[in-house]
């Protein structure tokens, strides 16, 4: 049950995984280019474990792709995997459902509480550095040095560092001028300048979030150690660009060293991060890195495409499975007329006529969506306003069998053709484009009684044969169908947890204004009515259907929480009359 819930980090973790393994070959084949492409590289590694793939998959379903063919199934599998690495597991809510999955397994809860616990300790860890370190700046006295950033001197004994993210100041030790030639400190601030540039403290800030976000995976912290060297690398190269000897930096550096601590934080960059020696050894070595040749050029440039154009057809590839619209070879109507209905009437009419044809007058279009996916209306969202408020009539009918009869009830064949035919005719004449979600919602589970059960069995000869305002009778019926019409009455998902699997003959009664406690809801007419007459109506005025549930049919219904299939409206537009 664990998995169900980590999966979708999962899928995200390894997607970061590979992502920064890719970015770790490039690296590999630019060893011997400039440190800044390097740098970048894993910049780009450590910015993808903060962003999902699935923003870039879901930019892609956006674009319509109406006559894009199917997805191979291996294929279909990626798209789930690429597209939903932060979205919950859904539970079936056909299936009974197990109680682990009304909460948060214990389980669960403290793999959460431990992952915080690590986000905490680092970050407390990184705060009482960087008050320190800001400690320090408060005693600092500025300089008259020309730079681009304010540059003060600081009593503590830390090497030059440039402190701050978005208002860097450069903090140097105070007297180090007594302790470098007048070159080694030109060198070594031409140094801490390429920091302020380039704004490695704002990248390594990022980096910083990242580890403290996933503490645990060990490839963070080795993708922080790779940015801080070429980083440095980085600076390094740009210094002596700048006409530094290769002898004085390294001397400078070197003597920093013997006299310095080391900035205790990553987003406060200095001069002797990284690899000390094998930075010395470069910088003697005196030979400015090459220069990209078209070839790597080209290859770092598909690369970068790659990653931004793959999961984007994915999404696109994918839409069309997520939405409303029409392909070739799905059911539709022979014949179907949509015109407004009257929208001053107050009564509605859907009728599924047999033959796969439906008979709809003065209807909204939420009223046509939630038949044609078979879903209640609290698992419907989005859409504008007109989606509630305008009316249409549909009469719409499919071939017809020479001499059926149009008298007889249509049975569930039928009703499933005419919802699919539906579907076709919201897509074509509606434009409609819908994707499937999952969302925590309420739901209400029903279970036997303490008591027991109090309906009778009997053969299978009917179904719900009614649903009137305070009255729903079975007869012969499957227990799914009173769940399906207590969800509608209730406006609330009902789960089934019986176990029962006969069909019973029930008559369920109850107070529609009554509440849980079985007094009148207030607000309610009931309620209203009494108020005006001046009478207090007492608990035994009505019954509650939750109070009807368990005396009449022996069952109960308890409140919890479980993921709820939805579907949200993207696309819809009015339809040309005809």
């Amino acid at each position: 049950m664990i998995a169900s819930y980590w999966s979708p980090v999962v899928n995200h973790l390894w997607q970061s995984t590979i992502f920064a393994g890719l970015a770790a070959l490039l690296a590999l084949m630019l060893r011997k280019n400039h440190a800044q492409l390097r740098y970048r590289l894993w910049l780009a590694a450590s910015l993808k474990f903060l962003i999902p793939f699935s923003l870039l998959v879901n930019a892609g379903q956006q674009f319509e792709w109406r006559t894009a063919p199917s997805i191979a199934p291996p294929l279909s599998a990626a798209v789930a995997q690429f597209s939903q690495p932060f979205t919950p597991s859904p539970a079936v809510l056909t299936d009974p459902l197990p109680a682990a999955t009304t909460a948060w397994p214990v389980e669960a809860a403290l793999l959460i509480g431990f992952w915080f616990c690590g986000s905490a300790a680092i970050l407390a860890r990184w705060f009482l550095r960087w008050r320190r370190i800001r400690s320090d700046l408060r005693m600092a006295l500025p300089l008259e040095i020309q730079a681009p950033v304010p540059v003060m001197a600081s009593p503590a004994l830390m090497e030059p560092g440039v402190f701050g993210v978005f208002r860097p100041v450069l903090l140097v030790p105070a007297g180090i001028w007594n302790r470098l030639s007048d070159e080694q400190f030109q060198a070594i601030l031409a140094h801490e300048l390429c920091h302020v540039r380039r704004r490695d403290n704002l990248a390594a800030a990022i980096h910083m979030v990242v580890e403290s976000t996933f503490w645990f995976h060990p490839l963070v912290w080795w993708i922080g150690s790779r940015m801080v060297r070429e980083r440095e690398r980085a600076c390094d190269e740009e210094a002596l660009r700048l006409g530094n000897k290769p002898e004085v930096y390294a001397e400078g550096i070197l003597s920093v060293c013997r006299h310095y601590l080391e900035s205790p934080l990553a987003c406060n960059a200095g001069v002797t991060g990284a690899d000390l020696k094998r930075r010395i050894e470069q910088i003697l070595d005196g030979r400015l890195s090459k220069h990209l040749t078209l070839t790597r050029k080209i290859i770092v440039t598909a690369a970068g495409i790659a990653v931004v154009a793959l999961p984007l057809l994915i999404g696109v590839v994918g839409a069309p499975h997520g939405r409303a619209q029409s392909k070739p070879g799905e059911p539709a109507f022979e014949v179907a007329s949509v015109k407004p209905g009257d929208q001053n009437a107050r009564g509605i009419r859907m009728m599924i006529t047999p033959g796969g044809g439906v008979g709809f007058e003065n209807v909204s279009v939420r009223q046509v969506i939630t038949l044609a996916y078979d879903i209640q209306n609290y698992q419907l969202t989005g859409g504008p306003s007109w989606v509630d408020t305008a009316k249409f009539t549909i009469v719409a009918k499919g071939p017809s069998e020479p001499g059926e009869s149009t008298e007889r009830l249509p049975n569930k064949a039928e009703a499933d053709l005419a919802r699919a035919r539906v579907r076709t005719l919201l897509a074509d004449r509606f434009q409609l484009q819908v994707r499937h979600d999952f969302k925590d919602a309420a739901v209400y589970v029903l279970g036997v009684a303490k008591k027991g059960l109090r309906m009778k069995e009997a053969d299978p000869h009917g179904g719900l044969t009614a649903r009137r305002p305070g009255e729903l009778i079975g007869e012969g019926a499957p227990l799914a169908s009173l769940v399906r019409m207590l969800g509608v009455v209730l406006s609330r998902p009902v789960i089934d947890q019986t176990g029962l699997k006969g069909t019973y003959d029930f008559m369920l009664e109850w107070t529609p204004d009554m509440g849980s406690s079985g007094t009148a809801k207030p607000g309610t007419p009931i309620a209203l009515k009494a108020e005006e007459a001046g009478v207090n109506l007492p608990d035994s005025t009505g019954s509650s259907i939750f109070n009807a549930i368990q005396e009449q049919l022996g069952l109960q219904l308890e409140s919890k929480k479980a993921p709820v299939e939805t579907i949200v409206i993207e696309r819809v537009e009015r339809p040309a009359g005809n």
